[in-house]
């Protein structure tokens, strides 16, 4: 009965947790600008995150080893540091981006500028971190972010066109804006694949002390979880393609288009759904990469760390997510728009992946952590295609965003 709560609260905190801003900001400009071609990129970044999510478990309950501890172990300090900094720089990129959204669904909710928000949202992040345990972090905002399933409804009730939307599940090239197309593709396999997400996972393992018995758990947490969590994202692609663009909107550049593809279905009640929906869904992706950068810096060099251990009793830990909090806040407070950052910062993302995927993939293969639970040749193989992928695309289409304006 124990083990069948574990599962059921697990998935219940995936599918509350997966849809934030990153998400639902490239699944909306997919949309808006392409229809429903780019459904096959949440497909394939949903079936990545599965296997990525499942490994991680499977790794800590046998290991007893966060990713990030096994890596500086088991390939030295040096070539820690170097997807340290990378992960750091990116981790804050899009926690700057998620107190972007909440600042947001407050300006929706109040009128105030999101800006004047971000002082009070990283107080609220800061102390929730400094008071919170990670079962409430883990499963209490995320729990309240099942509210995101009002994209799915919303999918169904627009009555789109289903076989259109089974084609979306092919790849296939625009006619237009090629280079735009590749780069939200990035962008959603950067939002899908995020390296918080799968050292966050394993990180929470090893906290809620999983051993060997709990690898029925993680299959099934990782895989309905992960699952019903990317059918949210496709739920908002289909919202995008079939409500903005008959509202003529095929370019989201504004965050303030963004509720329009609830209010259509839903009257006034779409506003409000939409507005609780960003505000949870992104304080509770705050809270966990702020965690995650706290894990990150105390694995790498050594401190005692858990979010369910006082501040006093760890220093170092308390220290790191206070000073990732108020990094995160300043672009922000400064006026940066979020969903320029966020579009961005997730094909950051994509790119600098390998650099966290690759070692993780060799720590899974080696029998010295994770003895005959090693992985297979297709689990293998699919996470090192669509990293591969992601990797090359981010690669030639980055520059062509920049540059191209």
């Amino acid at each position: 009965m124990s083990k069948l709560l574990e599962i059921t609260l697990g998935i219940v905190t995936s599918v509350g947790g997966f849809l934030e801003l990153g998400s639902l900001a490239t699944a909306a400009q997919a949309g808006a600008a392409f229809g429903f071609r780019l459904l096959w990129a949440i497909m394939l970044g949903t079936i990545c995150i599965i296997f990525l999510v499942e490994m991680a478990g499977r790794f800590a309950a046998v290991s007893h080893h966060t990713i990030a501890d096994a890596i500086r172990e088991r390939f030295g300090f040096n070539f820690f540091l170097i997807a340290f900094l990378a992960v750091v720089v990116v981790n804050l990129l899009v926690l700057a981006a998620e107190i972007g959204g909440v600042c947001v669904a407050l300006e929706f909710a109040t009128g105030f500028g999101f800006q004047w928000w971000a002082m009070p949202v990283a107080f609220l992040v800061w102390l929730l971190l400094w008071k919170g345990t990670f079962g409430m972090i883990e499963k209490g905002v995320s729990i309240l972010g099942l509210v995101t399933l009002c994209f799915v409804v919303g999918a169904i009730l627009v009555h789109p066109d289903w076989s259109e939307v089974a084609a979306g599940a092919i790849p296939s090239l625009p006619g237009h804006d090629k280079a735009q197309y590749w780069f939200i593709a990035v962008s959603i396999l950067g939002a899908s694949i995020s390296p918080y997400l799968f050292l966050f996972y394993s990180s929470g393992a090893i906290e809620d002390k999983w051993d060997q018995g709990y690898l029925g758990v993680n299959r099934a947490v990782a895989g309905l979880g992960m699952g019903f969590g990317g059918t949210i994202a496709i739920g908002a692609l289909i919202l995008a393609a079939v409500v903005l663009r008959s509202h003529g909107i095929t370019q989201v550049d504004d965050y303030h288009q963004l509720p329009l593809m609830l209010i259509p279905v839903f009257g006034y009640w779409g506003f409000i759904l939409f507005v609780a929906s960003l505000g949870i869904a992104c304080l509770g992706a705050a809270l966990e990469i702020g965690l995650q950068q706290a894990y990150l810096v105390a694995q790498g060099f050594g401190w005692n760390w858990s979010e369910d251990a006082k501040p006093k009793a760890n220093p170092g830990f308390s220290a790191a997510y206070t000073l990732a909090v108020i990094l995160g806040t300043i672009p922000i407070g400064a006026g940066l728009d979020p969903l320029k950052l966020t579009v961005f910062s997730m094909a950051l993302t994509a790119a600098s992946l390998p650099l966290t995927v690759v070692p993780f993939l060799f720590l899974m293969n080696d029998e010295r952590y994770v003895h005959e639970h090693r992985n297979g040749w297709i689990s293998n193989t699919a996470v090192l295609f669509v990293i591969g992928l992601g990797c090359v695309l981010a690669i030639v289409t980055i520059p062509l965003e920049i540059f191209g304006g």
